[in-house]
């Protein structure tokens, strides 16, 4: 009976941790705030997952979000079909490419390349001045 409510205690446990995860990156990316980067902590610091796997799980995440964007902007005459299939083909062989020089890699430089970009990315967002909406410049009055 213990071993049962023990598994049955950390099975909560970490549903609570992984729903507060998600709703941290939720939340951060309704912000623009890079609601991936919560996911990909996540999955490597408490699910012990490693950073190749969870990058990629992030990207399969990805793929629904950008399709409810594409709708809704396509939606708004906001995308530039002319534009579109040449960062189409562009953004495939980049993936192709970037998946190959990852997996020469290995996990253990992804990580530390990762933890480096959120540090940069993190001090950026700190130290910088000026309005985010208008990308750091000033609005014109």
């Amino acid at each position: 009976l213990y071993t049962l409510s023990r598994s049955q205690d950390d099975f909560t446990m970490s549903f609570a941790f992984a729903a507060a995860a998600s709703f941290l990156g939720a939340l951060l990316s309704a912000l623009g705030m890079g609601g991936g980067s919560v996911l990909i902590l996540y999955l490597t610091m408490a699910a012990g997952m490693a950073q190749l796997e969870a990058q990629g799980i992030n990207l399969v995440f990805f793929l629904p979000v950008a399709a409810v964007a594409l709708f809704f902007h396509r939606r708004n005459g906001l995308v530039r079909w002319r534009l579109a299939l040449p960062f189409g083909i562009f953004g495939c062989a980049g993936v192709y490419f970037g998946q190959r020089l990852a997996l020469l890699a290995g996990s253990g430089l992804l990580g530390r390349l990762f933890g480096g970009f959120l540090l940069v990315i993190g001090l950026r967002e700190l130290f910088s001045k000026g309005n985010r909406s208008t990308g750091g410049q000033e609005e014109k009055k």
